[in-house]
């Protein structure tokens, strides 16, 4: 990363920390001193991640949680304050998406499953990570939306941007809830990032890559570590007069 930061002493929560945009912001949050919670569905993967952040030198710890169970989720906040002492920062990134289809074809059951987790995953986190904010009178969070969360241009993907939007619409409610008690929340909105959900697309033939491409005035996909600088930035002293805010990295694509 250019910038750098310094949150020694801090502690962050990152959400589908095992790989893609959460692992990159939780190693970003991490090489910049906090100590960081990596929670995720658990498994190797999340193991790896951990031990690759211990073995650079810095302080992490994994959490197995599923963001559709909000007793997960509160044990994993717990764990994160008694373990680290406090919780200053959180990135809630824990996200998914079914398979494209007509509004007319899509089952009930992929309806709910898109919006437990992108939707009330975000809910959940943010309701127990302001429960111990609030009491600090201190912290900052960060939701991951989407480009989908502004505008709908993909078809077939009906549940998944009413998620995304859902996401924005709670994030601004919430941030002006807290403003006054020292919490800033914020919403990222990623666009085209080179992550293994979008690789599993692309393979998938659910995108293709050349169209991406055309769509993007940067000419390229972004990079996980991009998205993670942003949360980084929303996280520290330089935004502090940020709050209820969507912001978009994206290559230009929205405002194209």
């Amino acid at each position: 990363m250019s910038v750098q930061y310094d949150f020694s002493g801090q502690v962050a929560l990152v959400t589908g920390a095992a790989s893609g945009m959460g692992l990159a912001t939780a190693r970003a949050f991490a090489e910049a001193g906090a100590a960081v919670t990596l929670a995720d569905l658990g498994g190797e993967a999340l193991d790896r991640a951990v031990e690759a952040i211990t073995t650079a030198g810095g302080k992490a710890m994994g959490v197995a949680c599923d963001v559709t169970d909000e007793a997960q989720v509160a044990a994993t906040v717990e764990r994160t304050v008694s373990d680290f002492g406090r919780l200053d920062m959180a990135y809630n990134n824990a996200g998914i998406q079914v398979p494209t289809t007509d509004v007319a074809d899509l089952t009930y059951e992929d309806f709910e499953k898109v919006n437990a987790v992108n939707y009330c995953g975000v809910w959940a986190c943010m309701k127990h990570e302001l429960q111990h904010m609030r009491g600090q009178g201190s912290g900052a969070i960060v939701n991951c939306s989407s480009i989908g969360g502004l505008i709908c241009n993909d078809f077939g993907m009906a549940a998944y941007h009413g998620s995304k939007h859902a996401v924005i619409g709670i994030t601004r409610s919430a941030a002006l809830e807290y403003a006054g008690r020292g919490i800033r929340i914020n919403a990222v909105c990623p666009g085209t990032i080179a992550t293994p959900m979008v690789t599993g697309m692309l393979e998938k033939g659910e995108l293709k890559e050349e169209d991406l491409l055309a769509s993007i005035p940067l000419d390229r996909l972004g990079q996980p570590e991009e998205i993670a600088s942003t949360v980084l930035w929303l996280c520290s002293p330089g935004s502090s007069f940020v709050t209820a805010q969507s912001i978009f990295v994206d290559g230009g694509f929205v405002w194209q």
